[in-house]
């Protein structure tokens, strides 16, 4: 058996002392309002791996049991604001071994949660080092070229640093389009934009909803209307068209002649080739962000990359069975589970608590260290992103001691309401856990049982 530590750097010093400075180190890297992967350290430097170290290092870390579990969960588990369903599961990281399990396999709406089944599948088809380009090309006539939409949602058109971390820039395509023209001798030219990289509809089952633009291959910032606002600002109608009309500007303005207004079209077969491109952040980064702001766009520009690499459709039908058909490969006990997006906006999804412990423990799995990303993006209780502001952030609460020792993706539909994430517990063992509601009331009742689940479990040996 393993001893299991989240490690922020340096040798093996006990896990639950490493969980506090984990705790002061985010509180030292969290961002003011709504977080940020590039408010956070690297992954790297947060959580550089799930490390599993032999028992000849030191004695081994006891495990909790499930009776422990029990005495401690089951009078939370009785709350009503738990609403008319529940179920929970808690794992141990280290050995695969299900501790505790209330329905466990019960499918159940997952909402947001379903973004860590998102993230393991694309890590694992697509590869964390991969970055989504955004292009130019010569279109068919000699006075034409078309900008093609690669999959990036955070392509931006703002004037933001262009680091490797940092979001491509749409400026800066302009900008190299215009100087690879000029040396052509080109100064005229007309604009067409390419969507085809993806098919089915743009628009989610939810309609047109603050909370996702329409899914498109191109688009600048997410389709917001004004990106430096809220996370669900409002959106564009058309987030490609808008996105190439924004690009025209830019080539306006670095002397290039665009005659009318942009339009749809094709990259010609006969293309001569790539005039200018640029990339996305790491997909690694992209899936970091993704978990820690529930970032729905990202979520689903994820799925259709999943679907791409496996040669499926990127809809939403194919990018739900793309990332369906990634977890069945890996051996994943799918039972009931059904996606029908990537972002858990549909409540059609259907996601076991079970199924969301193993999707962490595999992600930690020391052979798999390509999906650890889908464990560094998850928001820390208290300091960052989606649970900046629970458990007792800025005060006390039942469930204050637990800042900073829980790690977990949180997810809210109306009447749903879930968590799952990584916990560190009073013996420094490294536990994975989901708890599910649905019929909820109150969101703000159920996120805060939810909040005292996952503290009591971080906050006992339940042995």
């Amino acid at each position: 058996m393993a001893l299991v530590s989240v490690l922020v750097a340096g040798p093996w010093e006990g896990g639950r002392r490493v969980a506090e400075r984990d705790a002061a180190a985010a509180r030292s890297n969290a961002a003011p309002g709504r977080g940020s992967v590039r408010a956070l350290r690297p992954a790297a430097a947060v959580l550089s791996a799930v490390r599993m170290t032999r028992s000849d290092a030191g004695p081994e870390l006891p495990l909790p049991t499930r009776q422990g579990l029990e005495e401690a969960l089951g009078p939370l588990l009785n709350s009503s604001a738990l609403g008319s369903a529940h179920s929970g599961a808690v794992m141990d990281a280290a050995t695969g071994r299900l501790i505790y399990g209330a329905d466990a396999d019960a499918p159940s709406t997952p909402a947001s949660t379903i973004k860590i089944a998102t993230a393991v599948a694309a890590l694992a088809s697509v590869g964390p080092e991969h970055r989504i380009a955004t292009t130019v090309v010569q279109g068919a006539r000699r006075d034409e070229i078309v900008l093609v939409g690669g999959g990036d949602p955070t392509l931006t058109a703002r004037d933001l640093p262009t680091g490797p971390d940092d979001p491509a820039s749409l400026r800066e395509l302009a900008a190299t389009t215009a100087r690879a023209l000029k040396d052509r001798g080109t100064r005229t030219v007309r604009l067409r934009y390419d969507t085809s990289a993806y098919s089915g509809p743009e628009l989610h089952p939810i309609g047109f909803d603050g909370n996702l633009a329409r899914v498109t291959p191109l688009m600048a910032d997410e389709g917001r209307e004004d990106p430096g606002t809220s996370h669900n600002a409002r959106r564009v109608r058309d987030p490609a068209g808008d996105a190439a009309a924004r690009f025209a500007v830019f080539l306006r303005r670095r002397g290039v002649d665009v005659q009318g207004d942009p339009r749809p079209g094709r990259a010609a077969r006969t293309a001569e080739g790539t005039i200018a491109e640029v990339r996305s952040p790491a997909l690694a980064v992209l899936v970091e962000r993704m978990l820690t702001d529930s970032d729905n766009d990202i979520a689903e520009a994820l799925a259709r990359q999943t679907a791409m690499a496996r040669g499926m459709p990127a809809s939403f039908d194919g990018g739900g069975r793309a990332v369906e058909s990634v977890l069945r490969k890996a051996g994943l006990p799918l039972g009931a589970a059904r996606f029908l997006d990537g972002s858990g906006l549909n409540s059609g999804d259907q996601v076991s608590a079970e199924l969301l412990v193993r999707l962490l423990a595999h992600a930690a799995a020391p052979d798999k260290p390509a999906l650890r990303p889908a464990l560094t993006g998850l928001p820390v209780a208290g300091f960052s992103g989606t649970l900046a502001n629970r458990y007792g952030a800025g005060g006390g609460g039942p469930s204050h001691a637990a800042a900073g020792l829980v790690r977990a993706k949180t997810g809210t539909l109306t009447g749903v309401n879930t968590l799952a994430g990584t916990l560190v517990d009073a013996d420094g063992r490294l536990l994975v856990f989901a708890f599910t509601a649905k019929g909820t009331t109150s969101a703000e009742a159920a996120t805060d049982a939810l909040d005292r689940l996952a503290a009591a479990v971080a906050n006992c040996g339940c042995r």
